[in-house]
C-alpha cells in the first residue's frame, strides 16, 4: 500500500513539474499602426554643375568684343556650359588682363578662352594650365609663340591675309595705281599704314600683311625704289639706295584716341597718297584727325584725293564708308570668333580631335556692297 501511495505521489510531482514548465500561450500579433510612416523615398543626386569656361579678351567696353561675348554666349548656351566674359578697359592694361586671367584659373575651370595682349606676360600662366591639364583655346590674335602645347586650338581671322587684302583693294584703285607708276626718286609718294601697337599679335599680323603685300605690289612697278620706313620691326631699305614709294609705318605712342588721332596727323603731314588704318583706335585717330572724316570728303575736303582704308566697323567707320570719305575697310566676322572660342573649348574638354587653327575669315566692304547680306551680316554699330 505504500508502495503504491509513493508512486502515485512520484508521478504527480513529475507532471506537475512539466506543467510548470510549459510556455504560456502566444500573444495575438498587433496590427501596425494605422499612421505608421512608409519608407523615404530613395533621393535623387544633385545635378553635376555645368562646365566652367572662362572668357578672357584683350578689352571690353568696344562693340567688337561685345559681339564677340554674343557669340560666346550663344556657343555656352548651346552647350550647357557656364562662361564669364572679362576684358580690360583698354588694349593698354596688359597687367590688368593678367589678374584677370589669375582670378580665373583660381577658380579650377574646365578650359579657358584667351586673346593675349602680351604672350610674355601670362607664359608662367599658360604653363600651369598646360601641367594642370586645362586646355586652353586662343581667339582673336590668339597667344602667339605661347609655350609649346599649351595652346590647343586658335579661333581667329588670319590677319596677315587680311593686311594683304588691304593692300591688293587699295592698289587696285586707279589713282592709287597711277601715282605709284608716276613716282620717281626726285618726287617720291607715300602709302601709310597707321596701327595703335606693335605688340598685339592681330594687328602686327596686319600690318606686317599689308606691308609685304604692298611692297610686291610697288616694287613690280617700281623695281628696287621701294622703301619701308617708320618702325625697326618693318624697317626695308631699297635695294637701289634710292626711294621713289615710301611705304610709312606709323605706331601710336599708345592705343589712346588721342595719341591715335596725333599719329594720323602726322602721317597726314607726309601728304600719303593712301592710308590704311589696321583697327578701330587707328580708324578713330584718323577720323579725329580729319574732322570726323568731313576733311576727307570726294569733292570738297581738304585731304579729298587721299585714299584711305579700314579694318572692322563699328558706326564711325561705317559712316565714313557711306559717305565715301573712306574707300572701304576689311571686316573680321566677331561673333564666330566668340562662338568657335567657346565650342573648341567645349570640343577639347570632351576629348574630341580639334584643328590647330580655325579661320574665321574676313570680307572687304564698301559702300557699293555693305548692304548685301553676306557682308551685312559681319558689320556692328
Amino acid at each position: 500500500m505504500k508502495k503504491l501511495l509513493v508512486l502515485v505521489l512520484t508521478l504527480s510531482l513529475v507532471l506537475g513539474m512539466f506543467a510548470c514548465a510549459a510556455p504560456a500561450p502566444a500573444a495575438e500579433a498587433t496590427e501596425a499602426p494605422a499612421a505608421a510612416t512608409e519608407a523615404p523615398a530613395a533621393t535623387e543626386a544633385p545635378a553635376a554643375a555645368p562646365l566652367y569656361i572662362p572668357v578672357i579678351s584683350k578689352g571690353f567696353q568696344h562693340k567688337f568684343w561685345q559681339t564677340v561675348m554674343l557669340g560666346s554666349q550663344d556657343a555656352a548656351a548651346k552647350y550647357g556650359v557656364e562662361i564669364t566674359f572679362d576684358g580690360p578697359p583698354s588694349e593698354s592694361d596688359i597687367s590688368v588682363q593678367v589678374d584677370m586671367l589669375n582670378a580665373a584659373m583660381a577658380k579650377k575651370p574646365a578650359a579657358l578662352c584667351l586673346a593675349a595682349l602680351d604672350t610674355e606676360s601670362v607664359t608662367e600662366q599658360l604653363q600651369a594650365c598646360k601641367e594642370a591639364g586645362i586646355p586652353v583655346i586662343g581667339f582673336d590674335s590668339g597667344v602667339p609663340n605661347a609655350p609649346e602645347g599649351s595652346i590647343i586650338s586658335t579661333a581667329s581671322t588670319d590677319n596677315t591675309a587680311a593686311g594683304a587684302l588691304a593692300a591688293d583693294k587699295m592698289y587696285a584703285i586707279e589713282s592709287v595705281a597711277a601715282a605709284v607708276a608716276a613716282a620717281t626718286k626726285d618726287a617720291p609718294v607715300v602709302i601709310s599704314v597707321i596701327s595703335q601697337d606693335a605688340t598685339s599679335a592681330s594687328i602686327t599680323g596686319r600690318t606686317t600683311g599689308f606691308v609685304d603685300e604692298m611692297f610686291k605690289l610697288c616694287d613690280a612697278a617700281q623695281p628696287g625704289l621701294v622703301s619701308v620706313t617708320g618702325h625697326d620691326k618693318w624697317n626695308k631699305a631699297s635695294t637701289s639706295g634710292d626711294t621713289a614709294v615710301e611705304i610709312l609705318v606709323s605706331i601710336a605712342a599708345t592705343t589712346s584716341v588721342t595719341d591715335c588721332q596725333a599719329a594720323a596727323q602726322a602721317v597726314i603731314q607726309k601728304a600719303p597718297v593712301a592710308v590704311f588704318c589696321t583697327n578701330s583706335g587707328s580708324v578713330d585717330g584718323m577720323l579725329a584727325a580729319t574732322a570726323d572724316g568731313s576733311d576727307l570728303d570726294r569733292t570738297n575736303g581738304r585731304y579729298k584725293d587721299m585714299v584711305v582704308v579700314g579694318f572692322d566697323s563699328g558706326a564711325t567707320l561705317l559712316n565714313a564708308i557711306r559717305n565715301q570719305w573712306f574707300f572701304g575697310a576689311v571686316t573680321q566676322d566677331p561673333y564666330m570668333i566668340g562662338y568657335y572660342a567657346v565650342e573648341l573649348a567645349y570640343k577639347a574638354i570632351q576629348g574630341e580631335t580639334i584643328p590647330a587653327v580655325v579661320d574665321t575669315g574676313c570680307q572687304f566692304y564698301t559702300v557699293d556692297n555693305m548692304d548685301d547680306p553676306d557682308i551685312a551680316k559681319l558689320l556692328y554699330d
